[in-house]
């Protein structure tokens, strides 16, 4: 005791915090291992998809020619394409023009009358030169397996170009590819960089995720939201065009 009465503080046992320390570094240490090998996990399937598709994505003055470019779709604003969706169109006809593919399928959302990304689509590309009877729609593209294997199963395409972002290419590829169709990518990499590096890696982040998915859809081969009956329109988009 002090000489004004106070107690004076005792030292700590030393011997007493040693043990809760370590309990608390190797929980710390455990919780940082499973941390890494749920990262080194998450990375997994999009690292498996890109490897899987690179041998397939080229350029446009590169790319094989094949009948059919599909189109996946993007935001649309009204009748009007996004950014992004206006990108891959472009792709799209400087792939058509340079005679790389004949005919188009455009795929995407219309599940409520007032939202039609293919008509959009459609609406562009002709408005850029493209005949009407070289356009096929598929209305129920609602994400990018479902328009690969709906262009498989109802639209009969074997052999195909897909285009869409430079991020996006590599696992369309991949997914057209487990659905049964020979695919070339040609990605666009004009809109996120317009829309500056924020964009670009929230974009890069979703693949990550989207990548989760693909494999599971590969794996798995889910059935499409609405499959409905053969579609011709292909067939006779490619007659049409001669």
């Amino acid at each position: 005791m002090t000489q004004d009465g106070q107690e004076t503080p005792q030292p700590q046992d030393s011997t007493e915090t040693a043990p809760a320390l370590g309990v608390r570094r190797r929980r710390l240490r455990r919780a940082y291992q499973v941390l890494c090998v749920a990262t080194v996990l998450l990375f997994v399937p999009v690292s498996f998809v890109r490897v899987s598709a690179d041998p397939y994505v080229r350029s446009v003055s590169t790319v094989p020619a094949e009948p059919v470019g599909i189109v996946f779709g993007a935001a649309v604003s009204g009748d009007t394409p996004s950014p992004y969706l206006a990108s891959r169109l472009d792709t799209a006809l400087s792939l058509w023009r340079a005679g790389r593919f004949r005919v188009f399928l455009v795929s995407g959302d219309n599940s409520t009358p007032s939202y039609n990304e293919p008509k959009a689509m459609r609406d562009y590309l002709v408005a850029h030169g493209v005949p009407t009877q070289l356009i096929v729609l598929d209305y129920a593209g609602f994400d990018t397996w479902e328009t690969c294997d709906r262009a498989k199963r109802v639209f009969g395409v074997d052999h195909a170009i897909v285009v869409s972002q430079s991020f996006h290419v590599p696992r369309a590829v991949y997914l057209c590819r487990v659905a049964g169709i020979e695919t070339y990518g040609v990605g666009d990499g004009t809109a996120a960089s317009a829309l500056g590096p924020d964009e670009y890696v929230n974009d890069e982040a979703r693949e990550v995720l989207a990548g989760v998915s693909a494999v599971y859809q590969a794996t798995f081969t889910p059935a499409p939201t609405f499959l409905g009956p053969r579609d011709n329109g292909i067939a006779e988009a490619l007659r049409a065009a001669g």
